[in-house]
């Protein structure tokens, strides 16, 4: 979606900007793949529809792989009547699988760590963390307070070249998107976040920000710290609307806190 909303903003002075983008992908592709396709926003919801539909009427081939049946996808989103409309297009012009079994392929090879090993983490101040950072990037500059992405100022506790240290309850109240997380990876090697916090459906907007940025470090394979135990990470959504995508996220949770993950990141 990064890459479309980057073309629509070149196109915006076209009358039909994503009957240009379907064009051009319809005339380079016969086939298409999209692993773990989600909608988040009633922007992307909007766009993904129309677009999908375009390419299917111009024979591309698509294959889509998600954690969500058609008729879950963007569950309970703004305007999403207007988003089943395409999807049951989509719906009559694919065959759906569903995949099941006994065996949680994620999570199979993950060590676990016992409880003692996470619990330090529980009670680090932000002073310790503080020397935490200094000790293991000693020979870096640090900087405190905001640093900026893609134009903008965000809160920090921390960063420098190497890392960016950021609250959880600070951080994802701001209005950040996946073409912030993504620059982050992209310049980043090290992610650490503390201060965390129980939310429900009330602060969704909180938590669909926090499973964006997540599926991002995790698709960039970035290494991230969470200074909170693996039990109440996974228990940081307390609401309904959004079990489908939290589900997936506390697994990944579940694996970036291990070593195998970190070894295997950038």
């Amino acid at each position: 979606m990064h890459n479309i909303h980057t073309q629509l903003k070149d196109l915006s002075s076209n009358k039909d900007p994503i009957n240009i983008i379907a064009k051009n992908y319809y005339s380079k592709f016969k086939l298409i793949f999209i692993d773990e396709f989600q909608v988040e926003d009633v922007a992307d919801a909007m766009i993904i529809g129309n677009l999908l539909n375009q390419l299917i009427i111009n024979g591309v081939e698509l294959y889509l792989t998600s954690n969500a049946h058609p008729d879950n996808l963007y569950k309970d989103g703004l305007q999403r009547q207007k988003f089943m409309k395409a999807m049951n297009f989509l719906k009559n012009s694919l065959n759906i699988y569903e995949l099941g079994g006994p065996i949680d392929y994620r999570t199979r090879n993950i060590h676990q760590f016992s409880e003692a090993d996470f619990n330090p983490s529980l009670k680090m101040s932000d002073s310790e963390i503080k020397d935490f950072l200094i000790k293991n990037f000693s020979e870096i500059e640090v900087s405190f307070g905001d640093f900026s992405i893609n134009s903008r100022k965000f809160k920090c506790k921390a960063y420098s070249n190497n890392f960016l240290w950021v609250s959880y309850k600070d951080f994802f109240i701001q209005p950040t998107g996946s073409r912030d997380f993504i620059e982050i990876c992209e310049n980043i090697d090290w992610i650490f976040i503390n201060d965390f916090y129980e939310y429900d459906d009330n602060h969704a907007d909180i938590i669909r920000r926090f499973i964006s940025f997540i599926d991002i470090c995790y698709k960039e394979n970035t290494k991230v710290k969470f200074f909170i135990d693996s039990k109440s990470i996974e228990n940081l959504y307390k609401g309904t609307k959004l079990n489908i995508l939290w589900n997936r996220c506390a697994s990944r949770l579940k694996e970036m806190q291990t070593i195998e993950y970190l070894e295997s990141s950038k």
